[in-house]
């Protein structure tokens, strides 16, 4: 087995436990990225009380409205990135050694190779697993409405669950997004956001240089003090992906925001200045109607969404690569025969 296949297994099983931990986080985040109208923004809430609000007037479900596609498109992601990832690392390992061959630097793939590997890993990502993202944040915007909230008349008790029942949404599934995407805008509108997703891209490209970064001084260092040891435990690379994913959230985050509103599902009839005709037009009116505030609604919860998820992926992911790789080379030494004397 390859070393980037390896990797890529380990980081689609990674991806999944974090998702399946920060998955509520995720869709509060979603939801408070894509309000646009001021008189419904919950600005005094914090983010368990929001999560709280979706559970006693939607639901426990709610909070986890698109956890399917959303662990296929997390399981994609990871495998894809990861994959890619490490043949692009690879390449850019053995021009290193070329360049040393050839008297420049010392072997070693720098920061801007770093972050070159990734944001080309990033794109191919982006542009194959695009559709899936879009599906999960239709479903996660997804909101369950009677007809006592749409009409704003006051209804008796004992009719209210009858017209509740009568009036709520019909299931909104996978296929039903996939049909809703497909009939608003053809197979292209499956591809929604997807200019400031690649932009976004720059996100894991600055996460994956910090994360290799510390973890190969950390490395070096180890391996000087400890005479040729260079081992790193679960809890640091936890902290190190922590730390790595902060700092690319930050700088990032409006991108995301953007990205969120051009593929959560926009009204046909109502305000134009809550639709948008493609990124451009949305950063204007972002800026026009509610201010740089806007780039930033919920980045507190993302934050903490992001890291725990990112911190919780690289632990398990390197973990899971150092159990593969042990069971293989267990395998190996068991197949060979041993010779008779």
């Amino acid at each position: 087995m390859s070393d980037a296949l390896i990797n890529g297994l380990a980081g689609a099983g990674g991806g999944i436990i974090a998702q399946l931990i920060t998955y509520p986080l995720q869709t509060v985040n979603t939801r408070q990225q894509t309000e646009r109208d001021p008189k419904k923004e919950n600005k005094n809430l914090g983010t368990l009380q929001q999560m709280s609000q979706v559970v006693k007037h939607e639901g426990w479900e709610r909070l986890y409205g698109g956890l399917t596609p959303s662990l296929i498109g997390t399981a994609t992601s990871q495998g894809v990135y990861y994959y890619f990832y490490q043949i692009f690392r690879h390449k850019a390992e053995v021009a290193a050694l070329q360049q040393k061959r050839l008297g420049f630097g010392d072997g070693s793939v720098g920061m801007l190779s770093s972050l070159i590997v990734a944001a080309l890993s990033g794109c191919v990502n982006v542009l194959l697993t695009n559709p899936i993202w879009l599906v999960v944040t239709r479903m996660q915007t997804h909101r369950k409405e009677s007809s006592k909230a749409l009409s704003g008349q006051k209804l008796s008790d004992a009719t209210d669950q009858t017209t509740l029942s009568a009036v709520e949404r019909p299931p909104y599934g996978t296929s039903n997004v996939v049909q809703e995407v497909y009939q608003e805008a053809g197979v292209l509108g499956f591809w929604k956001g997807v200019l400031p997703t690649l932009i976004m891209v720059s996100n894991p490209s600055i996460q994956f240089m910090l994360y290799e970064t510390i973890l190969t001084k950390l490395k070096k260092r180890r391996a000087q003090n400890k005479k040729g040891g260079n081992g790193v435990t679960a809890l640091e690379i936890f902290l190190l992906g922590a730390v790595a994913k902060l700092g690319a959230t930050v700088v990032t985050y409006p991108l995301l925001v953007v990205k969120s509103r051009l593929q959560a599902r926009q009204a046909k009839d109502g305000d134009k200045k809550q639709q948008y005709k493609g990124t451009l037009d949305a950063i204007l009116k972002m800026i026009r109607y509610e201010g740089f505030y806007g780039f930033y609604k919920g980045m507190g919860t993302k934050i903490v969404q992001s890291v725990l998820a990112a911190a919780v992926l690289f632990m398990v992911k390197e973990e899971l690569v150092n159990q593969i790789r042990s069971l293989l080379a267990k395998g190996a030494s068991n197949n060979v025969k041993p010779k008779l004397v």
